[in-house]
């Protein structure tokens, strides 16, 4: 570890990539998708057949557009501990430099 000019630690992204990684939950179950991400649910709107999900997953916001059915089977409601498991073809990675 090296200290920056006002005298705190500072880690490098790669010592620091190694740390978080460490750190992350690999588990899957009987789950094909990688991508979860454990939180509580903050909001529900039902409207007609569907619903709107919102979890907040750390400082983390997810939405997710179910059916009402499926928010009444897992019964759904504002502190209900669930995970949001992504599964996507794409996923867009953006850096601080590529939007500045």
């Amino acid at each position: 570890m090296a200290q920056d000019e006002s005298g705190r630690q500072v880690i490098d992204g790669e010592h620091l990539a190694a740390f978080a990684s460490e750190q992350t939950h690999h588990e899957t179950g009987s789950v094909s998708a990688r991508n979860q991400l454990d939180g509580i649910v903050t909001r529900v709107v039902v409207d007609g057949v569907m619903a709107q999900v919102e979890i907040a997953a750390g400082r983390f916001r997810l939405v997710s557009l179910m059916s009402r059915e499926a928010v009444e089977e897992l019964d759904l409601k504002p502190g209900v501990l669930a995970t949001a498991v992504v599964k996507a073809t794409t996923v867009i990675v953006q850096t601080k430099e590529s939007h500045a």
